[in-house]
């Protein structure tokens, strides 16, 4: 019988660690940590997004500012505010919401942030970081994936972890993160993409499963090795009439056929979802630390 690694109890776990926290520092009369998001454009899953960050923010004791420019915002002036954010000492952290309007250069945009208030870990500079094993910021889901398996006490060591899609958000940051010589990580990962040949052969070798391909129940039984440790990274709003908001949600893992099969799997919703925003919230309070000199 397979067990869920549950993302909401983890999530709440770390919450609660940071609300203390920052009880701690606000008690001596210091401010709170702040946490500040530009959100541009009319995109439901990002304004989703940025609101439950909101409300996570407010439930760990955190200040939350939300920037919101229209969709037609220029990435002169969207540049801007990047600037006047880096150079605002009340905030501690901000973020982007991904993705933006096809006529504003995301790279040039992420390029922009400085690197001490890179929440989200997307700057070259906490890449670079990452890869070089330097302390960084990490990018908030790979470091979600960690913290689950951390929380859930996964034996990773000497593991062979595969991981499905090589994006710079998700598989690319995972699959270096799981294999450093550090705690919670020293799998041996195998980084598989949309060109990798005979993929099930090489997923049916994992002994932790890290799905991130972006395609809705790809991942099928008969890629999946049995008692393997399974994390859906994948999220998709697929329509459904049955339900009050018009759709369901499903991962890139096909839970129905697969979830018998594993010791342990993140559910979708309720699995790595959670975590990115807690993600989020460690980054902040770790760039609050360091711009109030506390480490």
């Amino acid at each position: 019988m397979y067990q869920l690694l549950d993302g909401k109890q983890t999530s709440i776990a770390i919450k609660d660690q940071i609300a203390n926290e920052v009880r701690q520092y606000t008690a001596k009369g210091m401010r709170p940590p702040h946490l500040a998001a530009i959100l541009v454009g009319d995109d439901g899953a990002s304004q989703t997004y940025v609101a439950n960050k909101e409300k996570s923010s407010h439930e760990v004791g955190f200040t939350s500012s939300v920037y919101r420019y229209s969709s037609n915002t220029s990435e002169e002036e969207l540049l801007r505010a990047i600037e006047f954010l880096n150079d605002d000492d009340e905030v501690d952290g901000f973020i982007v919401q991904l993705p933006l309007p096809k006529h504003i250069n995301e790279q040039n945009v992420i390029n922009a942030i400085s690197p001490d208030k890179d929440v989200d870990g997307f700057t070259p500079i906490n890449i670079g970081r990452m890869v070089l094993g330097e302390d960084a910021f990490l990018p908030a889901t790979p470091m979600g994936v960690c913290s689950i398996l951390e929380h859930y006490n996964i034996e990773t060591e000497g593991k062979h972890c595969v991981v499905i899609g090589r994006s710079n958000i998700v598989g690319t940051p995972v699959a270096n993160l799981l294999s450093r010589n550090k705690k919670g990580a020293n799998c041996t990962v195998t980084l598989c993409h949309s060109r990798t040949r005979n993929l099930p052969e090489i997923t049916r070798q994992a002994d932790i499963l890290v799905v991130a391909i972006g395609k809705q129940e790809f991942v099928t039984a008969d890629m999946v090795k049995p008692g393997a440790v399974v994390i859906d990274v994948g999220i998709h709003r697929v329509p459904d009439e049955t339900k009050k908001n018009g759709y369901h949600l499903a991962g890139d893992v096909k839970h129905s056929e697969v979830d018998s099969l594993c010791s342990w799997v993140t559910p979708v919703p309720g699995g790595v979802g959670p975590l990115t925003i807690v993600s989020l919230l460690q980054n902040t309070m770790k760039a609050y630390r360091k711009h109030m000199s506390l480490n």
